[in-house]
């Protein structure tokens, strides 16, 4: 069992995003050990067909099978929404933790009014996926999602505290404060970074950040499993990608917090 102990937790996304998962980890997780892959050659999987997003879901399980995780984090919104259950059946009895059921749960412990909001890209918010996971815990919460494409470049951008980030943010929020949400859910890996701006443009709305809440349920997870790690001073983190692409690195130690030391490229399939 101690062996099993020291497994890493595989994390996993189809970019660069994910790595705010990692970030949220290893600050709730300090004594873990973290295996991150991004399939950042075949980013964004939002414009694909659900069978190809199920397929280059399966090979990057398999590769972080093949790595002897001991448990599995979504750390990907259109994953979590087309793919998870794909996951799941080629975990086994592993914990797989997504950002989705985390962020949904969140929500509805935060919410004082039942009113929530969701901000995501696109294709988070078509899927439909945090309503449904939110009405299926509480058929009687109001939910109202927002897709918010501009968000994403300008994070990746590092244009964090730009006007032009707080005037299109302002923008998106508007048609949610009007509906008095109370709860805010930051359905996409890339807005934590925008969280000070975010608490700016909606006083009194309380922000839940799927890494963090994530995180948490990873704790709880391996606790109840009996698989926490307690006894590891020095954790090995381990970065794998399938392309790096420009600005990778600038970009992924921005999501970080930290600098990412070992990246290697792998071929998936």
């Amino acid at each position: 069992m101690n062996n099993t102990k020291q497994r890493p937790i595989g994390v996993f996304d189809s970019g660069v995003g994910g790595l705010t998962n990692v970030r949220a980890l290893m600050e709730r997780l300090p004594m873990e050990n973290i295996v991150y892959f991004g399939d950042t050659a075949r980013v964004p999987y939002g414009v694909k067909s659900r069978a190809t997003i199920e397929a280059f879901t399966a090979q990057i399980v398999d590769f972080l099978l093949q790595n002897e995780v001991k448990a599995l984090v979504i750390a990907c919104n259109t994953i979590a929404a087309v793919a998870g259950h794909k996951v799941r059946a080629m975990a086994g009895n592993m914990p797989v933790l997504d950002v989705i059921t985390a962020g949904a749960e969140a929500a509805l412990r935060t919410t004082r009014n039942n009113h929530i909001g969701i901000i995501a890209t696109s294709t988070t918010v078509n899927s439909n996926a945090y309503a449904r996971a939110i009405h299926s815990r509480n058929p009687e919460a109001r939910v109202q999602s927002q897709a918010c494409p501009l968000l994403v470049p300008l994070v990746e951008e590092g244009w964090l505290d730009h006007e032009v980030t707080r005037l299109t943010a302002r923008e998106y929020l508007k048609p949610l404060l009007a509906d008095d949400i109370d709860t805010l859910v930051l359905g996409c890996t890339h807005y934590p970074l925008l969280k000070p701006l975010l608490r700016e443009e909606a006083p009194g709305v309380t922000l839940v950040d799927s890494a963090l809440t994530t995180a948490e349920a990873a704790a709880k997870a391996l606790t109840e499993a009996g698989l926490l790690n307690t006894d590891n001073a020095q954790p090995d983190y381990r970065f794998y990608v399938s392309d790096i692409p420009l600005r990778f690195r600038t970009i992924g130690e921005r999501f970080l917090g930290r600098s990412m030391d070992q990246i290697e490229m792998v071929t998936l399939g």
